[in-house]
């Protein structure tokens, strides 16, 4: 595996401040400052993936397969001997709101792609869809993680998949690699909710949208806050967290309120985890090395 290319500020010039998307010979991800904005990730430059696949019935029931270039082919049109690339499914954060979506990965998915792995970029109904929220969410998760097996036409080795999510997909990953519902050689928390009820009693803008999310209070709701809290599971033996010790969204204390092998990132922000440029994209880097040795 390598990593993405990072040069230096000289070498290359963003021209645009909206996001660009170009072919894999024009990006460069240029190595940053910590404690990114959410812009700052917005802005970057971008690949499309190679398809995108719906996995259920409705409009956000869809996952986005991002592959190492030159694997867009079926592998049946491929030497036998061709590499089949370790798959990452990746689940994005925002709240669990719908005014976040899939795109805010783009530029994680390009970067994976160019580190050599494919990804499996999951949409899902959120709050404020029809059907989204809990437990819609999570189920939308789980029928993509099912859809898995049907990749296999594809340069894409099934028996080494890692599950990955952000902030608020990343409670829905570590939910899933709880629950077995994958040989995941790997869970990893980016800046990941892990405690539904401590995160649900906090005064920022994420953490008011959880009652949302969950319909209620967990005064309200006990029984349900336990089946969707993280902290109240049996987390997946190979479950890694990642967090910046600056992140002001999600407290890096949710990097120990489970189980699993953390890791705090000095001066890290909350959208380093998403930023290609950064110590925290470094990071993931090396827990997918560990996990696919």
């Amino acid at each position: 595996m390598y990593s993405v290319l990072i040069l230096n500020a000289m070498s290359y010039a963003q021209t645009s401040a909206q996001k660009i998307e170009a072919s894999s010979s024009d990006i460069c991800y240029l190595a940053t400052q910590s404690n990114v904005a959410y812009k700052d990730v917005l802005d970057l430059p971008v690949e499309s993936p190679d398809q995108v696949i719906s996995y259920g019935v409705d409009q956000h029931q869809f996952a986005e397969l991002w592959l190492p270039k030159n694997e867009l082919s079926k592998s049946i049109d491929f030497e036998e001997s061709v590499k089949r690339h370790p798959l990452v499914v990746l689940v994005h954060g925002g709240c669990w709101l719908n005014s976040f979506d899939i795109k805010h990965t783009h530029a994680l998915s390009t970067a994976l792609t160019r580190a050599g792995y494919a990804v499996w970029s999951v949409e899902y109904r959120r709050t404020g869809d029809q059907g989204g929220a809990w437990p819609g969410s999570y189920n939308d998760i789980k029928s993509a993680i099912s859809y898995l097996p049907k990749l296999s036409d594809y340069s894409i080795d099934l028996e080494r998949v890692a599950i990955a999510g952000h902030s608020a997909g990343g409670h829905l990953a570590l939910l899933a690699g709880s629950e077995g519902l994958y040989k995941f050689d790997a869970v990893i928390g980016l800046a990941a909710i892990t405690d539904l009820v401590e995160y649900a009693a906090g005064s920022n803008s994420c953490q008011t949208a959880t009652p949302r999310f969950m319909g209620g209070t967990s005064a309200e709701y006990p029984a349900r806050y336990a089946a969707a809290n993280p902290a109240m599971k049996t987390p997946h033996p190979s479950t890694i967290l990642i967090h910046g010790s600056l992140d002001s969204i999600v407290d890096p204390a949710h990097a120990g309120y489970i189980e699993g092998d953390s890791h705090i990132i000095e001066g890290g922000g909350h959208f380093d985890m998403v930023h290609p440029g950064t110590q925290s994209y470094q990071a993931l880097l090396k827990a997918l090395a560990k996990a696919f040795p």
